[in-house]
């Protein structure tokens, strides 16, 4: 619990997902500002399970931001939300099961997905190395997951798409 707040987990809100992304990044800057300001340590940044924002890339941009102000050197990106037929394999993410890009996705007026491969999405959306954590690493458990993100690091590697299929999954990438 953050010092001072009775509450085991704080949201906020942005709507950056269509903002401009310099705008994205700093509502998102001040938002972490304002949580580290209340001790709150443990910070995720979710973003949709259709993983669409503008085409210069929020996602991308404020995960930059954020692993730059909170000193880190990775993370894993993981839209999957199985409960609702999102789901991520080989890097591909896939509604119920068609491919993000033969979804309807593609036809969004404001965020349209054209690419279901989420390596290169996140790839154009950043200045650093994205990796892929896959599917059959994830099978392996909590133990394959953490020698497969330290290889990613040791390679340069500043972001990972994650593959999950199944809740087991996010909660074996969750543990790791």
């Amino acid at each position: 619990m953050a010092a001072g707040l009775d509450a085991d987990a704080i949201v906020i809100a942005l709507k950056s997902r269509t903002t401009p992304s310099a705008d994205a990044v700093a509502e998102s800057l001040a938002a972490l500002e304002w949580l580290r300001e209340r001790g709150c340590e443990q910070i995720f940044f979710k973003y949709c399970s259709t993983f669409d924002s503008t085409a210069a890339g929020n996602i991308g941009q404020v995960s930059e931001a954020l692993l730059e102000q909170l000193g880190s050197d990775f993370t894993l990106a993981c839209p999957a939300f199985p409960e609702n037929g999102r789901t991520i394999f080989r890097g591909h993410l896939f509604v119920q099961d068609q491919l993000l890009s033969e979804s309807g996705m593609q036809n969004h007026p404001l965020t349209p997905m054209t690419d279901a491969n989420l390596v290169r999405v996140l790839q154009a959306q950043t200045t650093g190395n994205v990796g892929l954590l896959r599917y059959d690493t994830v099978a392996k458990g909590v133990d394959s997951v953490r020698s497969k993100i330290a290889e990613l690091r040791a390679e340069g590697v500043r972001m990972a798409i994650a593959d999950a299929l199944s809740d087991a999954d996010l909660y074996t990438l969750g543990e790791a």
